[in-house]
C-alpha cells in the first residue's frame, strides 16, 4: 500500500509545482519581453538494495519558450524591440552581465539607460550613460544611442554608446530567480552585428493565455485523480487492519 502512495504522493507533488509555474506564466502575459516557462517531470524508478520496486515523479531541468513574442507599436522614442534572435545585454542586481529581451528602457535621474525594471543597459563599453540635458533620444536598427543635445540644431544628433546586442544559441542560455537569462558556461556573450532593433516598438509576452488555462485544467484533474488513489489506499488499509481483527 505505501508504494500506491508514495506514487500518487510524489504525482501530486509535481502537479502543484506545474501548476506555480502556468500560474506565473499567466500573471505574466502582459510583461514585456517575457518568455514563458515550461514545467517538466518524468517517471523515476526508485533505486535501491535489490532491483527496483518503484517509480516516482522527478523534476527534470526546466525550460523555456524561446518563441517571439507579437511586437506591439508604441511610438515611443524609447521602446525597442528585437527583430528575430537576439537579446539586450543588462547588469544584473549583482553587476554581473545578464540578458533580456525586454525593450521598454528609460532614462534613470542619474542618466543612465535602463529597463523599465531599473537595470542599467550594458553598451559596447559598459553601462550606457545619456549625457544631460538633452532634447531628443533616438535608438538606431543596430543598437546605437543617438542624442540630440538641449539647444543645438536637429542636425546636431551624436551617437554617444551603442547596446551590446549579443545572439547565443538557445540550448545555451538559462533563465535565473530574477527573470534574467545567462549562459550556461558563466561566460558573457559576444557582440553580434546580425541583431536589428526596431524602434518605437516592443516585444511582448509569448505567453499563449488559453493554453496556459487548458493546461492548468489538466493539472487540477491529475491532482484530484491523485489525491482519490491516496485516498483508496487508505481505505483498502483501513479494510485490510478490519479483515486482520476478524481473524
Amino acid at each position: 500500500m505505501d508504494r500506491m502512495v508514495y506514487i500518487a504522493m510524489t504525482g501530486a507533488k509535481e502537479n502543484m509545482n506545474a501548476l506555480s509555474v502556468r500560474a506565473n506564466n499567466l500573471a505574466n502575459a502582459n510583461t514585456v519581453g517575457f518568455k514563458a516557462d515550461l514545467a517538466q517531470a518524468r517517471a523515476m524508478q526508485a533505486f535501491g538494495d535489490g532491483q527496483p520496486t518503484r517509480v516516482f515523479a522527478l523534476t527534470e531541468m526546466p525550460s523555456q519558450n524561446f518563441d517571439a513574442g507579437e511586437i506591439k507599436v508604441t511610438q515611443n522614442e524609447l521602446d525597442v524591440a528585437i527583430q528575430g534572435d537576439g537579446w539586450f545585454a543588462v547588469e544584473d542586481g549583482e553587476g554581473n552581465e545578464a540578458y533580456t529581451r525586454a525593450g521598454n528602457l528609460q532614462v534613470s535621474a542619474q542618466g543612465f539607460l535602463q529597463t523599465s525594471s531599473g537595470l542599467n543597459i550594458i553598451g559596447e563599453g559598459g553601462p550606457i550613460e545619456v549625457p544631460q540635458p538633452m532634447s531628443k533620444i533616438e535608438i538606431t536598427k543596430d543598437g546605437g544611442v543617438n542624442v540630440l543635445p538641449r539647444g543645438a540644431p536637429s542636425t546636431a544628433m551624436v551617437e554617444v554608446a551603442r547596446i551590446k546586442l549579443v545572439k547565443p544559441e538557445n540550448q545555451d542560455m538559462f533563465k535565473g530567480n530574477d527573470g534574467l537569462f545567462r549562459r550556461k558556461d558563466g561566460e558573457a556573450a559576444e557582440v553580434d552585428p546580425t541583431v536589428n532593433l526596431l524602434s518605437g516598438a516592443v516585444e511582448g509576452s509569448n505567453v499563449n493565455a488559453v493554453s496556459e488555462m487548458t493546461y492548468m485544467i489538466n493539472l487540477q484533474r491529475q491532482y484530484e485523480l491523485q489525491v482519490k488513489m491516496m485516498k483508496t489506499a487508505e481505505d483498502m488499509d483501513r479494510q485490510h487492519n478490519q479483515v486482520l481483527r476478524i481473524i
